[in-house]
């Protein structure tokens, strides 16, 4: 699916009408509706504000092959910078496969306690 197709189909799935979507994106009408009448996708720079008036992420706008439900990552993923998670993400990256794979079993056996 083209990337101005999920916009079209995401539009109605809120039940938003495209005048609405135009007044919440800035994004002028005309320019809307050449993307559905010429085949076209919206500029790079409008991905952002579409994804946030669509509720959506950048990935499932933008993914042509990937299930995107199955890699959505929930809004709590994201973690901040001076916290010890991501201090134990950066420090996981850098382990080898048999440390990760130990790390993930103490992971697991903690979760079970």
């Amino acid at each position: 699916m083209k990337i101005h197709e999920k916009i079209f189909k995401r539009i109605k799935e809120l039940g938003m009408t495209q005048k609405e979507f135009s007044e919440k994106t800035g994004i002028p009408q005309s320019t809307i509706s050449d993307w559905k009448g010429k085949d076209l996708n919206p500029a790079v720079d409008k991905i952002m504000i579409i994804c946030n008036v669509l509720d959506m992420t950048p990935n499932e706008l933008l993914s042509t092959s990937l299930d995107t439900e199955k890699y959505k990552c929930p809004d709590s993923f994201v973690v901040e910078k001076d916290s010890a998670e991501y201090e134990i993400v950066q420090e996981f990256r850098q382990l080898d496969d048999a440390r990760k794979e130990r790390i993930m079993g103490y992971l697991k056996a903690l979760r079970d306690l």
